[in-house]
């Protein structure tokens, strides 16, 4: 009896890595099929989804309390299980060099609880050759079997979208590949089990880790190139949706806007594959023009913001402005790398008091790595600036108007008589940040803003 034919008869188990917004809807899905030992070092995650709280948001609470899956921070589980997947996070140094500490880390936790003839397939992604060359060494050392006799590796790149409940995982067509045909055919098997839109079968590990790396390599370009349109366009005074919407009548235009580009992925592969090009000898042109441009639109975005707010006569330093979402992308709780905080900085070299509202966002997280305390909408007044930064399902429900109440009247003095309040009031400019257009531009120039937006 193969591996593939044990995991389904429920005599071997499944074991997932890592539970973020990988991890988790990996092991509530296998868990339909299979026994799953969800393992992840973070003690409160693994106690939260004992709970049956989804942290993630990615499967949803009742799918939390009604899996089989065995959570757990205990490695010793993991001796349990003959095929492993490793679904850990790959962020980058300060430096934009790829950080594989996490990747390096959960290699090493599955090596000491490796036993003989287990499958390990990773899932983050990483740059091609670190499957093979740094996490098979790791493993060997740890359990100290030998890789292709005594167990084997693949490779299958994560494809989850966060917050997207369209493209989920059994609907994304999943890449995977072995170290030969036999791990192959066993993965591809193990995978099927749960994705209904089918496997591909890559020649090679490292033709799979490369190709993971260029998808969202290729994303990060085409917003680049959107951004720089967007600012060539402002210097024009030309509306840049405007001008997509009608390039968009076109059959083969591609499909992209404008944006901040943060979160885990898009604004970080990029640099894994830069880092192997340098290895080779080959210094990156269009990625790393690509990654420039999207790394200094927040800067760009403030700068915009400080505009608005002299031509409004209102006095920078010691100014209200309040940021609407500062999670990565919008209907997501993910606030990691986000690109938001970048134009909260620069607004904040200002003097300007900045007030962040995220109705989305995980509160706890963003105030341990940023040392940001979430307001709640209602608390907002006399504010000076407003910038939407993330378009949310719940900020979509606000209409321009709405936003009236939160401003200060900053031009009417005591001793105005009250035809001067009345006119002032009635000429007063606010100022609106829309960066991904979720407002009409004639709605809010109706209604007196001075509105602006990439």
């Amino acid at each position: 009896m193969g591996l593939f034919e044990e995991i389904k008869g429920k005599k071997a188990k499944i074991a997932v890595v890592g539970l973020g917004y990988v991890g988790l809807p990996l092991a509530i899905s296998f868990a339909r099929q299979a026994d799953v030992v969800a393992f992840d070092v973070a003690k409160d995650k693994v106690e939260q989804y004992g709970k049956g709280i989804d942290v993630t948001k990615e499967v949803g609470d009742e799918a939390v309390q009604q899996t089989t899956a065995m959570f757990t921070s205990h490695e010793e589980f993991l001796r349990e299980a003959k095929f492993h997947i490793v679904a850990v996070p790959t962020p980058i140094n300060l430096d934009k060099t790829p950080d594989l500490r996490p990747v390096i880390g959960a290699s090493t936790t599955v090596g000491r609880n490796l036993t003989t003839g287990s499958i390990v397939v990773f899932e983050s992604t990483v740059y091609p050759g670190v499957t093979e060359d740094i996490c098979v060494p790791i493993l060997e050392r740890e359990s100290g079997l030998t890789c292709g006799v005594d167990f084997k590796v693949g490779y299958s790149p994560e494809r989850i979208n966060p917050g997207d409940k369209v493209h989920r995982l059994e609907t994304i067509i999943k890449v995977v590949s072995g170290m030969d045909e036999e791990s192959l055919e066993t993965i591809a098997k193990v995978y099927g089990m749960i994705i209904q839109a089918g496997v591909f079968r890559a020649e090679s590990i490292k033709v799979a880790e490369a190709a993971k790396v260029i998808e969202n390599s290729q994303r990060d370009i085409n917003i680049a190139f959107m951004n720089e349109l967007s600012i060539i366009f402002n210097k024009l005074g030309i509306n840049t949706h405007a001008v997509l919407e009608a390039s968009g009548t076109k059959w083969n235009f591609l499909e992209f806007s404008p944006g901040l580009v943060g979160g885990h992925c898009i604004g970080v592969d990029p640099y894994y594959l830069t880092y192997k090009a340098e290895e080779m000898g080959y210094h990156s042109q269009i990625i790393l023009s690509g990654r420039e441009i999207n790394d200094d639109m927040g800067k760009y975005i403030a700068e915009n913001t400080i505009k608005k707010m002299i031509q409004a006569n209102k006095q920078i330093r010691g100014a209200k402005v309040a940021v609407l979402g500062i999670t990565f992308k919008e209907n997501c709780p993910d606030s990691r790398n986000t690109k938001v905080l970048d134009v909260i900085n620069a607004l904040k070299e200002y003097g300007i008091e900045v007030q962040v509202v995220d109705p989305v966002a995980n509160a706890v997280e963003v105030e341990g790595a940023y040392g940001i305390q979430l307001c709640k909408f209602e608390d907002l007044t006399d504010l000076d600036a407003v910038v939407v930064a993330v378009p949310h399902d719940e900020f979509a429900e606000l209409k321009v108007e709405d936003l009236k109440v939160l401003y200060r009247n900053c031009n009417v003095y005591e001793g105005d008589s009250l035809d001067q309040v009345a006119a002032t009031l009635d000429s007063e400019k606010h100022v609106l940040i829309d960066i991904k257009g979720m407002f009409a531009i004639k709605a809010a120039e109706a209604e007196n803003y001075l509105y602006w937006r990439l």
